[in-house]
Parts: C-alpha cells; sequence; structure tokens
C-alpha cells in the first residue's frame, strides 16, 4: 500500500528464519530494540532522557567529577554533555563548583533531590525491564541474565566464552 510503512522482512525477524544462528540475531536485535523503545518511553514519561539517567548514575557511583571526567565515565560526547548537565543544573539535580583540585575548572556533583530523581527513574527501569521479561519465568530470567553477562564479559575482555562450570 502507498504511504503505509512495511518492515523488510530481513529486520523483522522472518527472513533467515531457516538459516542457523539467522534467527537468533534477528531476535536478539528485535528484543533489544522493544527494549530500547520500553527504556525511552519509561524516561520520557518522566521528562527525562538516558543520557540523563546515565549521568546521574555516574555521579552517584564515582562522585563528583569535572566534564572531562564525566564524558569519559558516560561515553557522552563532551559537547554533548555540556547540554545534558545544563539541563540537570537547571532542574537542581547537579551543580556546579569550581574544583578544589584545579579552580579553573568545575566539578559536577548530585544535589540531594538529584538522589532522589535517580530512584525514581531506577523504579520506572525496573517497571519497564519487568514489562520485557514478562514471557520469561524467574528462572528463565536468572538464566538470560547469567547468558547475556557472560557474552558481554568474553566481547568487552576478551574473556572465556565458557563460565568457570563449564556452561
Amino acid at each position: 500500500m502507498v504511504g503505509e510503512a512495511v518492515l523488510p522482512a530481513r529486520l523483522s525477524g522472518a527472513a533467515h528464519a531457516d538459516e542457523v544462528g539467522g534467527q537468533g540475531a534477528d531476535r536478539a536485535l528485535d528484543a533489544r530494540q522493544h527494549a530500547q523503545r520500553l527504556v525511552a518511553d519509561a524516561l520520557n514519561r518522566a521528562d527525562a532522557r538516558k543520557w540523563h539517567y546515565a549521568t546521574l548514575v555516574a555521579l552517584e557511583e564515582s562522585g563528583p567529577a569535572s566534564q572531562a571526567a564525566l564524558s569519559d565515565r558516560t561515553g557522552i560526547h563532551r559537547s554533548d554533555l555540556v547540554a545534558v548537565i545544563n539541563e540537570l543544573a537547571e532542574r537542581e539535580l547537579v551543580e556546579r563548583a569550581p574544583d578544589p583540585g584545579d579552580r579553573r575548572r568545575n566539578a559536577i556533583s548530585l544535589t540531594p533531590l538529584g538522589r532522589r530523581r535517580l530512584r525514581r527513574l531506577e523504579q520506572l527501569l525496573d517497571t519497564a525491564q519487568d514489562e520485557l521479561l514478562t514471557p520469561l519465568s524467574a528462572a528463565e530470567r536468572a538464566q538470560l541474565t547469567r547468558l547475556l553477562g557472560r557474552i558481554v564479559e568474553h566481547h568487552a575482555h576478551g574473556g572465556p566464552a565458557m563460565g568457570p562450570d563449564g556452561q
């Protein structure tokens, strides 16, 4: 039909279904896209973005930081991080103060309001995760988490493909 968006079969997971491994990769992509939508929707309902969350988490976990260090911690490009920090500072979720170690730069820190906001965002993301994993039992969720952790660990650190238990 004219004007109606049709997802290509390759992207919908319909293609490669009979190929070894093809369906798994397509399904992983589908799950990732659905998870990203759920997270984005949850954060949008709270007038937040993933970069807000990442910045608040980094500050809570590692303490005050310069913008450069915060960029390194979060993976957010420095020029983009300035806008994120401005938005968070306007909402009084973070504050800028002269860095005691180098007065030429600012240290960004989490405010008590920012800590409360982070707790709320974590609740929303927990709900999104529960929605994503609804079809899985508790045992299947644990297994999925363990398997995904092994994949991430292997590719991030070149670790073993198998766990110490041989699985």
